[in-house]
C-alpha cells in the first residue's frame, strides 16, 4: 500500500519539472546549450580560408581609410602667404576647411571617439546577442559615415561623421580577431593573426596611394564614397548569411533573451491565462496587467544592472591580470608612434627630404615592410613555438632593434640612406603585430576576448595614436622643425620595447582552451541553475527570486 500511495506523488512531481519546463522551453534550450562546448555545425557558406579572406578585406578597408584622409592629396594643405604677401591656395579637407595643425590632427584622430565608445560596448552585446551580426551591424554604420565625409560641408560635419566611421569600425575590430583565433589550424594561429593584421600597413599604404590618385585626379570626396562602395557588400553579406558562433557563448543565431512579458509568465503556477472581464489577470496568482507592466519594468532595470555589474568584474579581472596589463602598455606607446607615423610621415619626408612623391614613397615602403614584417612575425612566433613567454622576447627584441633603425634613419641628410634605414626599421617593428594581440587573445578566457581585444583597442588609441597625431602637431607649430619632432616621437618607441621586456619575466598561462568555463547564456535574465535538471521539486516560484541574475 505504501508504495502504490508514493506512486502518484512521484507522477506529479514529474509533472511539476515538466510543466516548468514546458512553460519556459527557451530556457530549457539555454541550459542544454550552457551545459556542453560543443558549437552549432557551421553554416555552408563557412570555410577557415574563406572566412579569413572576407575579413582580411573588410580590414583592409578599414585602413584603407585611415591612409585616405592622411594622404597629402585628400587632406592636402592650407592656405599660405609668404612675408611679400603672395598667398598660395589650399588643397584638400585642410585648404576647403582652412584648418590649422592642431585642427588637422584633430581631424584625424576624431573617429577614434566611436571607436572608444563603441568598442567596449559591442564585446558586452556580444554576450546577449550573436557576435557576426553585430560586425554586420558595424559596417553597416561605416559605410554611412564615410558616404557622409564625401558630402561633408563643413569641419564640424566631417567631425561627427568621422567618429561614425570608428563606431562602425569598433565591432569588427572587437570580434575579428576572436573569430579568426578560432578557426585557425592550431600549428599556424600566430600566422594567421598575422595575415590579419599584415591588412592594417597593407591597407594605410594603399590609403595613401588611392588617397593621392583620387585627390589629384577628382576631389578628395569622391575617396571617401569609393570606400563605402567597398564596404557595402560586407555589410549586406553580415546580415543575409547564416552567421557563425564564437567560442565561449552559446549558440544563438540573433538576439532570443526573453521578453519581460514571457519572463514574468514562467514564474506563475498556472501556464492558462484566466480570462475576466475588467483588469486582466495572468495565472492562478492574479497578476493584474498594472503589475505585470511594473514587474517587467523591474525585470528590465535589474537586467541593466546586472550586465553593469558583470562588466565590472570582468574589467577587475582584465585589471589584475599583469600580463595583460603590461601587453596593452607597450602596445600603447608603439601606437602612439605608429599613429603619428602614418598621419605625419608624408608631410615629415616632404618637408624633410623634399620629397616629391612622399605619398607614393611612404606608401610603398609601408606597404611592402608591413606585409613581410608583420607575416614574419607570426611565422616566426610559431616557430618558436606559440608562447605568452615567447612572444614577450620577441615583441621586445624586435621594437628595440626596429627603434635603433629608425632613429638613425631620421639621423640621416642622405634621402637614400633614409630610405634604407627606414625600411629595415618599420620590417622589424610591424614584426610586433601578431605577437601582441597573440598575448591579448591568450591570456584570458575565452569569453573575456572580445573584452579583452576591445579595450586593448580603446586603451591604444585613448592613450596612443589619438593623442599622438595632435600632440605632434602642436610640438611642430612651436619648434617647426620636422627633424627634430620625428625624433622625439620615435624616441618613445624605447619605452614599448621597456615594456615588453618586463613581460619576459611575469608568470604566464595560455587560458584560450579553459575547458572549464562554461558557455555564456545569451540570456542574462536566466540563471541556468534554477531550471530543472532532475530537481522536479523546484517550484516555479524559485526561478524569480534572487536566481535573476547573468552568468558569470
Amino acid at each position: 500500500m505504501a508504495s502504490l500511495s508514493s506512486t502518484p506523488s512521484m507522477e506529479e512531481e514529474k509533472e511539476g519539472s515538466v510543466s516548468v519546463q514546458q512553460s519556459n522551453p527557451q530556457s530549457q534550450h539555454i541550459a542544454a546549450s550552457s551545459s556542453t562546448m560543443d558549437l552549432p555545425s557551421n553554416p555552408s557558406w563557412f570555410t577557415p580560408k574563406r572566412l579569413l579572406f572576407i575579413f582580411c578585406v573588410v580590414n583592409m578597408i578599414n585602413y584603407l581609410d585611415r591612409g585616405t584622409i592622411a594622404s597629402n592629396g585628400v587632406n592636402g594643405k592650407k592656405r599660405t602667404c609668404d612675408d611679400k604677401g603672395i598667398c598660395k591656395s589650399g588643397s584638400g579637407i585642410q585648404g576647403d576647411f582652412d584648418l590649422t595643425n592642431f585642427q588637422d590632427g584633430l581631424l584625424s584622430s576624431a573617429f577614434m571617439v566611436g571607436l572608444l565608445v563603441s568598442s567596449p560596448v559591442f564585446a558586452s552585446l556580444a554576450k546577449s546577442h550573436n557576435p557576426f551580426r553585430l560586425i554586420g551591424v558595424g559596417l553597416s554604420v561605416f559605410t554611412l559615415a564615410t558616404a557622409g565625409c564625401g558630402a561633408a560641408p563643413s569641419f564640424w560635419f566631417i567631425a561627427i561623421c568621422r567618429m561614425l566611421v570608428g563606431v562602425g569600425e569598433a565591432s569588427f575590430i572587437s570580434l575579428a580577431a576572436p573569430f579568426i583565433d578560432d578557426n585557425a589550424p592550431v600549428s599556424q594561429k600566430t600566422a594567421w593573426l598575422a595575415v590579419f593584421y599584415m591588412c592594417i600597413p597593407t591597407g594605410i599604404a594603399l590609403g595613401y596611394v588611392y588617397g593621392g590618385l583620387v585627390g589629384e585626379h577628382l576631389n578628395w570626396r569622391y575617396a571617401f564614397w569609393g570606400e563605402a562602395l567597398l564596404m557595402f557588400p560586407f555589410a549586406v553579406f553580415g546580415f543575409v548569411v547564416k552567421p557563425l558562433q564564437l567560442k565561449g557563448f552559446s549558440s544563438v543565431e540573433s538576439k532570443k533573451a526573453l521578453t519581460p512579458m514571457e519572463t514574468v509568465s514562467t514564474v506563475t503556477d498556472d501556464s492558462d491565462a484566466s480570462k475576466v472581464k475588467g483588469p486582466i489577470l495572468v495565472g492562478g496568482d492574479g497578476i493584474s496587467a498594472d503589475e505585470l507592466n511594473k514587474t517587467s519594468k523591474s525585470l528590465d532595470i535589474h537586467n541593466i544592472l546586472n550586465r553593469l555589474s558583470q562588466f565590472g568584474k570582468d574589467m577587475k579581472v582584465l585589471l589584475v591580470d599583469k600580463v595583460y596589463v603590461v601587453n596593452v602598455l607597450g602596445y600603447v606607446a608603439y601606437t602612439f608612434v605608429l599613429g603619428a607615423y602614418g598621419y605625419w610621415g608624408p608631410k615629415a619626408g616632404y618637408n624633410i627630404y623634399h620629397m616629391k612623391s612622399a605619398d607614393m614613397l611612404f606608401g610603398g615602403i609601408t606597404v611592402v615592410c608591413g606585409i613581410f614584417g608583420t607575416i614574419a612575425g607570426g611565422f616566426i612566433l610559431d616557430r618558436m613555438s606559440a608562447t605568452i613567454n615567447h612572444a614577450f622576447i620577441l615583441l621586445s627584441g624586435a621594437t628595440f632593434l626596429g627603434a635603433i633603425s629608425c632613429f638613425s634613419a631620421f639621423c640621416l641628410r642622405n634621402l637614400y640612406g633614409f630610405l634604407v634605414l627606414f625600411a629595415v626599421g618599420e620590417l622589424l617593428l610591424f614584426a610586433a603585430q601578431a605577437p601582441v594581440n597573440f598575448v591579448c587573445l591568450h591570456c584570458v578566457k575565452p569569453s573575456l576576448r572580445p573584452l579583452a581585444m576591445a579595450m586593448s583597442t580603446v586603451s591604444i588609441h585613448i592613450f596612443g595614436d589619438v593623442p599622438s597625431s595632435p600632440l605632434f602637431g602642436v610640438v611642430q607649430d612651436h619648434i617647426n622643425n620636422w627633424k627634430t619632432t620625428t625624433l622625439m616621437l620615435t624616441s618613445i618607441f624605447f619605452l614599448a620595447a621597456g615594456f615588453w621586456f618586463i613581460g619576459i619575466f611575469l608568470p604566464s598561462v595560455d587560458k584560450s582552451n579553459d575547458e572549464n568555463e562554461t558557455q555564456v547564456s545569451p540570456n542574462p535574465m536566466v540563471d541556468t541553475k534554477t531550471l530543472p535538471d532532475g530537481n522536479g521539486d523546484k517550484g516555479p516560484a524559485e526561478v524569480q527570486g534572487s536566481n535573476f541574475r547573468p552568468p558569470c
